[in-house]
């Protein structure tokens, strides 16, 4: 029961993650971070099968790390949300990833952007999106209070009324959210809203001794 969703604000994108590692009926973890740093002005916030989760977005990661490496400057948001596109669509016709990704990024040229790409490589330059069975609560909050040049407060009160209603709505709800932020000073983690807390089990307590 997976959400991921962000929102472009006036000079600045957020980007929300649950944080649940979930297979089946079981719950591994419910701090498990699916908001990835691609560089010092991007994040890529993705849902999908875990394995494909992590290793595409590793694999982004490290080519826009390349990238800059050989030629001395960054891709723009733009172009990396192209390139995870073409890569998508090139996995696609081979074996698919089965991930759903929102990429944000600011440009200092042209400020803040997020891009909607899905597992079957669209790619979209939006306002706002969502991914997830919590898409369904998200978009329609989003489509009743957003509004463009939104400032950091009002972008965090709407995130925490889309965490409410997805708590409150959804039948399976993921308990833990994540919230990063990328504007003209970087990308960077801005809360956590949590509702459980994972406890050490006594045999890792062991372990630990």
């Amino acid at each position: 029961m997976e959400c991921v969703f962000g929102l472009v604000g006036n000079d600045f994108v957020i980007v929300v993650a649950d944080t649940s590692a979930v297979n089946s009926i079981l719950v591994h973890k419910t701090n498990e971070d699916k908001i990835m740093k691609l560089d010092s002005h991007k994040l890529i916030a993705a849902s999908g099968e875990s394995g494909d989760r992590v290793q595409f977005t590793e694999y982004i990661q490290k080519n826009v790390a390349l990238y800059h490496f050989r030629n001395g400057i960054p891709l723009t948001t733009a172009a990396a949300a192209n390139f995870t596109r073409g890569e998508l669509a090139t996995a696609l016709r081979k074996n698919p990833y089965m991930v759903n990704i929102l990429l944000a990024g600011f440009d200092r040229e042209t400020g803040p952007s997020l891009y909607y790409i899905d597992y079957i490589a669209t790619l979209h330059k939006v306002d706002k999106g969502a991914f997830g069975y919590g898409s369904f609560f998200c978009l329609s909050m989003m489509d009743r209070h957003y509004h463009s040049g939104m400032s950091v407060e009002e972008a965090v009160e709407l995130v925490d009324k889309c965490i409410m209603e997805i708590r409150s709505r959804l039948v399976v709800a993921p308990p833990n959210f994540v919230i990063k932020i990328v504007d003209r000073d970087g990308a960077r983690e801005y809360a956590w809203r949590e509702s459980v807390k994972d406890t050490p089990t006594a045999q890792s307590e062991g372990l630990a001794v």
